[in-house]
């Protein structure tokens, strides 16, 4: 299970729902929150619907605060097991900082191959919960 989610105030969703298409495709159960979420309504909602995985979509340049917001909901109703992603508009410096406190994956516009993505987010689940990657 997959949740896709758009924190903030951008109302750009065109990627989120390309990635939320893309992941039925390939298999996932696919949880779409809609735009404009709070941090503490994405916790909530991927506790609830007990996702494997957080996909962001954030292009309105408050990757930072807002996943670090989202972390800090996680670890509160203490779900902070649930790997996260992100996509969007993010400075390589920003990428670095964000795995370097625990985000699994950053894609960007340059990531463009969805197959690669959907992989990268299946080895990311299978690394979570214990198991080799796909081969």
């Amino acid at each position: 299970r997959l949740l896709i989610g758009k924190p903030g105030l951008d109302g750009h969703s065109n990627g989120a729902e390309q990635i939320a298409v893309k992941g039925r495709d390939a298999g996932f159960e696919i949880v779409y929150e809609g735009i404009r979420l709070t941090p503490a309504q994405i916790a909530r909602a991927a506790q609830e619907e007990g996702v494997h995985l957080i996909g962001l979509s954030v292009l309105s340049g408050s990757h930072l605060e807002l996943v670090e917001a989202i972390h800090l909901e996680l670890s509160a109703i203490g779900a902070n097991d649930i790997p996260i992603v992100l996509g969007g508009i993010i400075p390589e410096d920003d990428a670095q900082l964000l795995m370097q406190n625990g985000l699994k994956a950053v894609f960007t516009p340059k990531d463009m191959d969805m197959n690669e993505i959907m992989d990268r987010m299946v080895d990311i689940i299978r690394e979570t919960n214990g198991l080799e990657p796909d081969a």
